[in-house]
């Protein structure tokens, strides 16, 4: 352990991290767009049943039902903890159309127009690890759940710091299926010419870190970002930072 500082076992050979909540400041929006998104659809249908509205938890439901998931695997989670069923619809339904696609090209919209506003910012401590694993000669990639992804590295300035790059456009050429399955880990570490078990992951999301697990991956390191150390080790983290830099070990 620590051969290289890095707070990696000896034998990990790559490193594979999640984007929004590892790598970059992203992860607020996206739960920002998920909220507007879900309180306008809620609101609109409590108002047509005469329902009263509960309002969509951007911290509480975020964490349980959509975060780190594909797009539409986290409407179709949702939905189904509120007992609504929808019609999958198209992959080109209008953003006003009320099905699985059309309410995803809404949260799509609200989160691209957020990222434009606001820009994207990476954490400090991921920049200086992710410098630092690039220094130690191993080889990194990316694997997010977002179709975003390209843009908001881009966007951050960190494109050129990772070999490879899985994410939901990725996903969905090759229908792969999201987190928690680990098949998108998995296809990183083959695109660095690794074996899980060579390959670290870093997670924020309770999905993610199951995806790792499932995997059978070398070491997995939660990011607790939303105060859920607990439970990002029992879904099978085996180190809880909340920084990435806590892992660097000084020489």
């Amino acid at each position: 352990m620590d051969e290289n500082g890095l707070g990696l076992p000896g034998s990990i050979r790559a490193c594979l991290f999640d984007l929004d909540g590892v790598l970059t400041k992203t992860a607020r929006l996206h739960a920002e767009a998920w909220k507007r998104m879900f309180d306008d659809f809620l609101a609109s249908r409590a108002r047509a049943d005469g329902q009263p509205f509960v309002p969509f938890d951007a911290v509480g439901d975020y964490d349980q039902y959509v975060d780190g998931k594909p797009r539409e695997d986290g409407i179709r989670s949702f939905l189904e903890s509120r007992g609504i069923k929808l019609s999958e619809g198209k992959n080109d339904d209008p953003e006003t159309a009320e099905t699985i696609h059309g309410l995803g090209k809404r949260k799509n919209g609200i989160f691209l127009s957020l990222m434009r506003e606001r820009g994207v910012e990476a954490y400090p401590g991921s920049l200086r690890y992710v410098r630092a694993v690039k220094a130690a000669g191993l080889r990194t990639a990316v694997a997010s759940s977002s179709t975003n992804c390209r843009e908001a590295l881009i966007a951050a300035g960190i494109a050129e710091l990772f070999d490879a790059r899985v994410d939901g456009i990725v996903a969905r050429e090759r229908h792969l299926p999201g987190k928690p399955a680990s098949d998108t880990y998995v296809a990183a570490a083959r695109a660095l010419g690794v074996d899980p078990a060579g390959a670290a992951v870093f997670e924020d999301a309770l999905a993610g870190v199951a995806a790792g697990r499932a995997g059978k991956f070398g070491f997995v390191v939660g990011v607790d970002r939303m105060d859920q150390a607990d439970e990002l080790r029992s879904h099978g983290a085996d180190i809880v930072v909340n920084d990435l830099a806590a892992l660097l070990v000084s020489k």
